[in-house]
């Protein structure tokens, strides 16, 4: 029985980047022998073990064989007889199919050490086109490295798999948390820009996809193409250190200028409604986790609004407040300012421009907050209001505490 780490651990270690989780794969074992020593059974698909000692995954070393559409549609084999060789051989790009043994000697039959050097991202085999998952780990992976280019072969390969409609039998679930790893990642327009240049975003993102070749108006966007803006605007949440949801949110905050009437171009009134109809239905169909839907539609809603806020007197600056539920839900409202930063700066020319509006709504939101609500409460009931006239008391003591801001 001979034991190897292999994959991103492998990978990461040559290029000097941390390496997070370690992955190990065993030769020449059966399943009733790791039992015996200890090894924990948890893989569902394939025989992967808990190592006793260090609690690390350990694979046996399997081949697997394609036997229907999709990401599911495999059958794996596992038997003392399975090489290394064989099990990388199944791995999708040639710098995640190495392995290192005992002694820190690196195994490399698929030539991923040259491609690490070159900088290409490369699929092994042609075992890549079973599994459409890999069109969307390569994606993240071209977001993390995104000093690396694709080899053609690979795009052309990707491309096919498009067309034959492999991925079109990804199941939401796993569209998601690809989508979430990409978007976290160092360079999330990367991610978007693979997936559209093998025409997978047309199929799972439509709502996105169509972006791209809608003009806005100049004076506000020098660079013109809405979908160039996302780009821009995602890597600006990525530069600003933005959690999943915010990055989410910048992802669909201008869904609803895809499908602007042509004849009002480049304006696009009324973008922020649509916008919120067509989040609602990408929410649906990825099963979004609801912290990242209820954030993104606040910001497909309102940004425009929180954009132009600095003209806001008390009364409509408290009337946003309420509308984005930021005195309830202040830490989700820091997450809408983030996200509008985002936004603001992620156009040509702006990358270094001040947000101010985030500032004086911050302040806006702790003047709010500071206000004795409770003690407006019971004057208004003292003075026998009920329902609603105690929800106006209120109110009007936040729009007092508010007035400083109004100049």
């Amino acid at each position: 029985m001979q034991r190897y780490l292999v994959g991103g651990a492998v990978r990461d270690r040559l290029l000097g980047r941390p390496c997070g989780d370690r992955d190990w794969v065993i030769v020449g074992a059966t399943p009733e022998q790791l039992i015996e020593q200890g090894f924990v059974p948890v893989g569902r698909d394939f025989p992967v073990f808990l190592d006793p000692l260090t609690r690390e995954e350990c694979a046996l070393a399997r081949t697997e064989r394609k036997t229907a559409p999709g990401y599911h549609g495999f059958v794996f084999h596992t038997s003392p007889d399975v090489t290394l060789e064989e099990d990388l051989v199944r791995r999708d790009l040639t710098i995640n199919a190495m392995a290192e043994d005992g002694e820190g000697h690196v195994i490399d039959p698929y030539g991923g050490q040259p491609d690490l050097q070159a900088k290409v991202l490369r699929h092994v085999s042609p075992a890549f086109g079973e599994d459409p998952v890999r069109i969307l780990r390569l994606a993240r992976f071209a977001a993390r490295f995104h000093d690396f280019s694709i080899a053609p072969e690979t795009m052309a390969l990707m491309s096919e798999m498009v067309r034959q409609g492999e991925v079109d039998h990804l199941v939401a679930e796993r569209v998601w948390q690809e989508l979430a790893r990409g978007l976290m990642e160092e360079r999330p327009s990367r991610m978007l820009e693979v997936l559209r240049a093998c025409g997978a975003l047309q199929r799972l993102l439509p709502e996105v996809d169509r972006l791209w070749g809608v003009p806005q108006r100049a004076e506000y966007h020098p660079e013109v193409d809405t979908g160039v803006h996302l780009m821009m605007v995602l890597d600006m949440s990525a530069q600003l250190g933005c959690n999943l949801a915010t990055r989410f949110a910048c992802l669909g905050h201008d869904l609803g200028k895809g499908n602007t009437p042509a004849d009002v171009l480049p304006r696009h009134i009324g973008h922020e409604g649509r916008s919120v109809k067509l989040l609602k239905v990408v929410c649906e169909r990825l099963r979004v986790p609801v912290e990242c839907r209820e954030l993104a539609e606040v910001v497909a809603r309102e940004h425009g609004h929180i954009h132009q806020s600095a003209a806001l007197g008390a009364a409509a600056l408290l009337r946003l407040l309420e509308r984005c539920d930021a005195i309830r839900k202040p830490t989700r409202f820091h997450d809408v300012l983030m996200a509008c930063e985002a936004d603001a700066r992620g156009r040509l020319g702006f990358e270094q421009t001040a947000y101010p509006q985030a500032a004086r709504l911050r302040e806006a939101l702790a003047l709010a907050l500071a206000a004795d609500a409770n003690a407006a409460a019971q004057e208004a009931v003292a003075r026998g209001l009920k329902g609603p006239a105690i929800g106006d008391a209120i109110r009007q003591v936040r729009e007092a505490a508010l007035k400083p801001l109004s100049g």
